[in-house]
């Protein structure tokens, strides 16, 4: 009997609540941060606990029964209210066209043309467009596989031009997904496809999505390449992220990638510039086996090598070298890259040396580049003397 009536007046109590929250909402609304933590807590509470706390009219968390039953009707509005707003965006009345025309002939067993998907990729000028494009992909591909009985995935030409529509519209996203192996699109992931994102991540100086796009290379076995290396490292270059580039350029040489020369370029010059003659003269090594010609980039690498290892002649003679192998245009760059070498380079490179390094450095570089300079016999001001106060002498 004693059961029966304090079931009863649970239930009565249950009922005047609910009565309480379609009436009445708090006036005042806590932080979204708060009201998903009392959501979860309320929805995860078990009934014993839950029954014992509203029949005694003690207070959870500090709130009342009632608000808390107030505050999930709350966050359940909340929720629904955002999820809303996210398809507020719309995708193109062209895009959105073609979607149509391709999922009606579908759903009649027809294969759409082909034109329809070439115009639906090149009619992809924003995100939702892209939405669209990847949710009729897997319905084109059951259709091939059902209908037609093509197992196989779209050819590359097209899997490459989706990616480039995905990078267009900024939508890096759904552009990683046609690197995945047995995708549920239909994409066929390469190389080129892989260059196309990473050459993005070069223009946006993007070294987190160059990590993503190289692991996506690794995970789903595709083949490094020339031009894989060439992008990587003149990404490293310009995000001044030598860490990086040693990391990628042990894994190229395992895998026997040959390097280009624009590659050793930004190899080079990086090493030159850190000061690490170890790192530099392994590129040059490898660049004199592959019986590649000295650009100005790397002959110049060499010669602040030179100067380095306290070498001001051999330093002089590498340049005078360069200066015969080069013609027309590129033999009047010598003189603009030895003018950096004197005025910029010294300033740049004691600044990555340890600090006991540096005043030592310094007296080596202020009493070798004037020698080499001299014998050159270029018209190339010379001012080192601030040398050890330059900024490039702090940390």
């Amino acid at each position: 009997m004693q059961v029966a009536a304090r079931s009863r007046g649970l239930a009565t109590v249950f009922r005047t609540h609910c009565f309480l929250i379609s009436t009445r909402l708090p006036a005042v609304e806590p932080p979204a941060s708060d009201a998903v933590h009392n959501l979860r807590h309320y929805t995860n509470c078990p009934r014993q606990k839950l029954s014992d706390s509203v029949g005694n009219g003690r207070c959870i968390h500090g709130q009342s029964p009632r608000e808390k039953c107030s505050l999930c009707c709350m966050m359940a509005v909340r929720l629904y209210s955002t999820e809303a707003s996210g398809l507020e965006a719309s995708p193109t009345d062209a895009a959105k066209g073609v979607y149509d025309k391709m999922s009606e002939s579908i759903k009649a067993r027809t294969c759409p043309p082909n034109a329809l998907m070439w115009s639906l990729i090149e009619n992809c000028k924003k995100k939702e467009d892209i939405k669209l494009l990847f949710t009729i992909l897997p319905e084109l591909r059951i259709f091939r596989l059902s209908n037609l009985h093509i197992p196989s995935n779209f050819n590359n030409n097209l899997c490459l031009e989706i990616t480039k529509a995905c990078i267009r519209v900024g939508a890096i996203d759904y552009a990683k997904k046609g690197l995945i192996k047995h995708n549920i699109y239909g994409l066929s992931p390469s190389i080129p496809s892989a260059h196309q994102i990473l050459l993005h991540a070069k223009e946006q100086n993007d070294t987190k999505l160059m990590v993503d796009i190289m692991k996506l290379i690794k995970r789903n076995d595709l083949p490094l390449q020339p031009g894989t290396a060439d992008i990587v490292f003149s990404i490293c270059h310009i995000a001044d992220d030598w860490n990086l580039l040693s990391k990628y350029m042990k894994r190229f040489l395992r895998a026997g990638v040959k390097f280009r020369q624009t590659t050793f370029d930004s190899w080079m010059e990086f090493a030159a510039k850190r000061g690490d003659t170890k790192s530099l003269w392994e590129a040059e090594k490898l660049r004199s086996e592959s019986k590649r010609k000295h650009t100005l980039a790397s002959g110049f690498a060499c010669a602040k090598g030179l100067l380095l290892e306290h070498k001001p002649d051999d330093s002089a003679n590498a340049i005078q070298h360069l200066n015969q192998e080069l013609t027309g245009d590129k033999r009047a760059g010598v003189i603009i890259e030895l003018q950096k070498l004197v005025s910029e380079w010294p300033q740049e490179v004691l600044k990555y040396q340890k600090e006991e390094d540096r005043k030592a450095l310094a007296a080596v570089l202020k009493s070798d580049i004037p020698k080499m300079v001299s014998r050159l016999g270029m018209d190339v001001s010379v001012n080192l003397e601030n040398l050890d106060k330059e900024e490039g002498m702090r940390s």
